[in-house]
């Protein structure tokens, strides 16, 4: 499971990474979205990026994890879907806050329908406050991203991540 994260305000990217590697994320691709707030250039990227890699280590350890997950320098949506290896997920999905966006259950049960089998490999999407804008939630489906929601209330930028975290892990994990 792979977390595609919207870097939100404040310390609350510092906590998102932490209970995503505790949870059991191999990976945090931090996101800089249209509406995310806190200002990053390369420079301080850098530096987010090695904190957050830290804090990554400190939970693993905590944690007994065997393996190191790994917290990709901040990037633009586009550029993320740029990489190949976003196209290797067997399922992709995307926070949403859009009326036709499905339940996680109903995407897991089709997924696990149409191949016989759960997904080996999951990127999950979670925007920053005000959510993904349209422009990107469109991107994001060229890219064979399904948008889910995650409930009738709204949530905060951090619970939404360890909500869909916490369901990908119980669901693929166990």
């Amino acid at each position: 499971i792979v977390l595609g994260q919207a870097i939100p305000k404040g310390k609350n990217m510092e906590l998102i990474v932490q209970k995503a590697v505790e949870i059991g994320a191999a990976e945090i691709a931090s996101i800089i979205s249209d509406r995310t707030i806190v200002q990053i250039d390369s420079e301080s990227a850098a530096q987010k990026q090695s904190k957050w890699q830290q804090i990554a280590i400190e939970a693993a350890k905590q944690c007994g994890q065997n393996w190191l997950p790994r917290v990709r320098t901040p990037k633009k949506l586009a550029e993320l879907f740029s990489m190949s290896a976003v196209e290797s997920f067997d399922l992709r999905l995307i926070g949403s806050l859009q009326p036709d966006a499905q339940h996680l259950k109903k995407i897991l049960a089709d997924y696990a329908s149409e191949h016989q089998h759960r997904p080996q490999s999951v990127l999950m999407l979670v925007g920053p406050e005000g959510d993904f804008t349209p422009a990107e939630l469109a991107l994001a489906r060229r890219h064979g991203c399904h948008p889910v929601t995650l409930g009738p209330i709204i949530l905060r930028v951090e619970t939404a991540a360890i909500y869909c975290l916490s369901v990908l892990s119980y669901e693929l994990l166990i």
